[in-house]
């Protein structure tokens, strides 16, 4: 088990928070993390005496799970709240619903909702630490953490290497906080898809903007390719999907084409034959699945190291 060490932050609201420093804990105690859930008895005591609360105002698989089993492997007690089954649904407010939920003497809440900003209404008004699980189309920092420690895994240290992103850049919450772990761990970054879904100002976060994927692929050492989020475009942004797969989507005939070896991430879920093949999402080029798995070691250190500022 890991050292107790702090975060320089109560919460984690997102990465534009966290220092370099922060984020290096963050990955190094994850590994340790990783190991724990590789041995046979996959539990540790480190959580015994908290109670978190996982509420999620918006559907999720992964994230919920992930989040979920890395609160089981700590031994946290667990309250589970889903919008769709609760008072909100009547009418009852945010605040509300949570000061009910510190009323059983929850320690910690992992919160997705769909309104950007609501943890960080929530952590000002609050003494239960916060854990930003998704924020509508702002941040997902765990996310992020766990991308890059799946990068570190894969190249060492990412001072200097080259990570493209790819696909619908303006609805991604995934997008900008990759970008800035990745900045601050010294990275370069560049971001390639159609010209309506990436963001105006975009550059002013110090990335590149590219339009061209092959051309994106050649000159990087990680492709993240991001999904199309149909569910939160209010108006066509391409003219139809075969046609984003056409001009956009990443095919194997591409890898081919290049004479290096390109790391395939996505942080799901896939629109197969839409951004990215079945045949390079399942190739050896492939990581998503070692993501998944990453996210359960990275979502244990946010916890325990969160535990520890307590």
């Amino acid at each position: 088990m890991p050292q107790a060490s702090a975060l320089s932050v109560p919460h984690l609201l997102g990465i534009k928070d966290l220092t370099a420093e922060d984020i290096r804990l963050i990955l190094h105690t994850a590994a340790t993390f990783k190991e724990v859930i590789n041995r046979p008895i996959k539990k540790v005591p480190s959580l015994r005496d908290l109670t978190v609360a996982n509420l999620f105002f918006e559907d999720s698989t992964r994230t919920r799970v992930s989040f979920e089993l890395a609160e089981k492997r700590l031994s946290a007690d667990i309250v589970n709240f889903s919008a769709s089954s609760s008072s909100v649904k009547k009418g009852e407010t945010l605040l509300d619903t949570v000061h009910n939920i510190l009323s059983m003497k929850v320690d910690m809440i992992v919160m997705r909702h769909p309104a950007p900003g609501a943890p960080h209404f929530l952590a000002g008004r609050i003494p239960a630490s916060i854990i930003n699980a998704g924020d509508g189309t702002h941040e997902h920092p765990t996310q992020a953490l766990l991308d890059a420690y799946s990068m570190q895994e894969q190249l060492g240290n990412l001072e200097g290497k080259k990570i493209a992103i790819f696909g619908d850049i303006l609805h991604s919450r995934v997008a900008l906080s990759n970008i800035l772990c990745l900045r601050k761990l010294g990275a370069q970054v560049r971001v390639c898809g159609p010209p309506t879904l990436i963001p105006k100002y975009i550059s002013s976060l110090g990335v590149e903007v590219s339009f061209n994927v092959e051309q994106s692929l050649r000159w990087c050492d990680i492709a993240n390719i991001l999904r199309i989020q149909l569910e939160r475009q209010d108006i066509r942004y391409f003219p139809s999907l075969r046609e984003y797969a056409l001009y956009f989507g990443i095919n194997k005939a591409m890898l081919d084409r290049i004479d290096k070896r390109i790391v395939i991430m996505h942080p799901g879920p896939i629109n197969r034959g839409v951004e990215v093949t079945s045949e390079v999402a399942d190739s050896e080029h492939s990581i998503i699945l070692q993501q998944v798995e990453n996210g359960v070691a990275v979502r244990m250190a946010v916890l325990y190291l969160l535990a520890g500022n307590r």
